[in-house]
C-alpha cells in the first residue's frame, strides 16, 4: 500500500512540475499575445507613415506648382500691361511710315533749296535783264518752288520729331517680342493650372 502511495506521490510531483511548466507557458503565451498586438499596431503605424510620406511628397509638389503658378500669374499681369503698350506701338509704326515719307520729302527739300538759290540768282538776272521773258517765267516757277521748299522745311521739323518717335517705336517693338514670350508662358500657366486641378 505504501508502494501505491509512493507511486501516487511521484505522479503528483510530475503533475506539479507539468503544472509549473504550463504556468510558464501561459505567461509566455500572454507575452507573445501582447507582442503580437504591438506588432499589429506597428504594422498600422508603418502604413500610416508610408501614407504620410506620400502625402508630404505630394504637398511639396503642390507647393512648388503653387509658387510657379504665382510667378506665371505675375507674368500674365505684365503681359497684359505690355499688350496695352502695344497699342501705341502700332500708332508709332504708322508714324514711322510717315517718317520714311518725310525722309523722301527732305531729299526733295534739299533739291528745292538748291533751286531756290538758283531762283534768287535768276531774280537778280531778271532785274538786270527784262529781255529774257523765258527766264522770267522760270523765275516765277522757282518762286512757287520756294514756297514749296518752305513747306518742306516745316515737314523737316516734323521729321525730326518722327525720328524720336521711331526710337520709341523700336523700344516698343522689343516690348512686343517680350509680350509674345509672356503669352507662351501664359499658355504654360494654363496647362499647370489644369494639372493642379487634376492633382
Amino acid at each position: 500500500m505504501l508502494t501505491e502511495l509512493l507511486k501516487l506521490s511521484l505522479i503528483d510531483t510530475e503533475l506539479l512540475k507539468l503544472s509549473l511548466i504550463d504556468t510558464e507557458l501561459l505567461k509566455l503565451s500572454l507575452m507573445l499575445t501582447e507582442l503580437l498586438k504591438l506588432s499589429l499596431i506597428d504594422t498600422e503605424l508603418l502604413r500610416l507613415s508610408l501614407m504620410l510620406t506620400e502625402l508630404l511628397r505630394l504637398s511639396l509638389m503642390l507647393t512648388a506648382l503653387l509658387m510657379l503658378l504665382l510667378i506665371l500669374t505675375e507674368l500674365l499681369r505684365l503681359s497684359l500691361m505690355l499688350t496695352e503698350l502695344l497699342k501705341p506701338s502700332l500708332m508709332l509704326t504708322e508714324l514711322l511710315k510717315l517718317s520714311l515719307i518725310d525722309t523722301e520729302l527732305l531729299k526733295l527739300s534739299l533739291i528745292l533749296t538748291e533751286l531756290l538759290k538758283l531762283s534768287l540768282m535768276l531774280t537778280e538776272l531778271d532785274k538786270l535783264s527784262l529781255i529774257d521773258t523765258e527766264l522770267l517765267k522760270l523765275s516765277l516757277m522757282l518762286t512757287e518752288l520756294d514756297k514749296l521748299s518752305l513747306m518742306l522745311t516745316e515737314l523737316l521739323k516734323l521729321s525730326l520729331i518722327d525720328t524720336e518717335l521711331l526710337k520709341l517705336s523700336l523700344m516698343l517693338t522689343e516690348l512686343l517680342m517680350l509680350s509674345l514670350m509672356l503669352t507662351e508662358l501664359l499658355k504654360l500657366s494654363l496647362m499647370l493650372t489644369e494639372l493642379l486641378k487634376l492633382s
